[in-house]
């Protein structure tokens, strides 16, 4: 068994999963969903996007909810989707796209926007002359992204299916939990994800910034220890394997938990 006790703060079905895939690794853990997944109505120019996935030369699909709305969307308009062209940030969203059949490209190594910007095949497809782009994911996000699409001569569009909303817990339900479980680390899975984490803290946010905060990129990283996190680990993903990866590595602070 690991001595970390990591508290896990993705949207409730996949802290779910992650839990379950870090306790068969015999690494302990909580779960404190820190975002809520709220599906947005479309407008007309979104369904028009919908409706034209074909003209795109890629299609970039960020996260799982943003696959799993968008195949929902496509089936209750009875629109078919290309089969080809699509490229996802991690192998999780892109599992979502294959199971309907989609062929996906993504990143083996690192699941960040680094990683997908490098691959040869997304190079290839926004070489194309008036190249369009289209990335699918929830509202805001993953700027880096387009700006460098942009860069290269791509157009980009964003078809924003979801809000990432945080749910309403009782004051003082982040410290609670981690003294009564007598957590040493955090999980956040995206740079909101960490805004969250801050806003759940709020003035109790000096304490539980001592603890260990694993994040899925550089860019996070960044983010983390400019709000004042002292130990931040750069996981180089947002899969269960990269988190497992990142905390074997990591050694077990010698306190437990945030009060000590």
């Amino acid at each position: 068994m690991s001595s970390w006790r990591l508290l896990l703060t993705r949207p409730e079905e996949d802290c779910a999963a992650l839990a379950q895939s870090l306790a068969v690794a015999g690494v302990a853990s909580s779960c404190l969903p820190l975002l809520a997944i709220e599906p947005v109505a479309l407008a007309d120019g979104q369904r028009r996007q919908l409706a034209g996935l074909a003209q795109y030369q890629a299609i970039i699909v960020v996260s799982k909810p943003a696959a799993r709305l968008l195949l929902g969307q496509l089936q209750g308009a009875g629109l078919q989707a290309p089969t080809a062209g699509w490229f996802t940030v991690g192998e999780a969203t892109a599992a979502v796209l294959q199971c309907a059949g989609l062929q996906v490209t993504f990143p083996v190594q690192g699941d960040d926007s680094e990683a997908l910007l490098a691959l040869p095949a997304l190079r290839q497809a926004i070489a194309a002359p008036e190249a369009r782009v289209l990335i699918v994911r929830g509202v805001g996000g993953r700027e880096l992204l387009a700006e460098r699409l942009a860069e290269q001569g791509a157009s980009v569009e964003y078809l924003e299916l979801y809000r990432r909303c945080l749910p309403a817990y009782p004051a003082g339900t982040l410290m609670r939990r981690i003294e009564a479980e007598r957590l040493n680390g955090l999980v956040v899975s995206s740079g909101q994800g960490l805004e969250h984490l801050q806003q759940m803290a709020g003035a109790d946010w000096p304490q539980v910034a001592r603890l260990a905060l694993f994040v899925p990129s550089p860019r996070v990283a960044e983010q983390a220890r400019a709000a004042g996190a002292q130990q931040v680990v750069d996981c180089r993903g947002a899969s269960a394997t990269a988190l497992l990866a990142a905390v074997q590595r990591s050694a077990v602070p010698a306190s437990q938990g945030a009060s000590h």
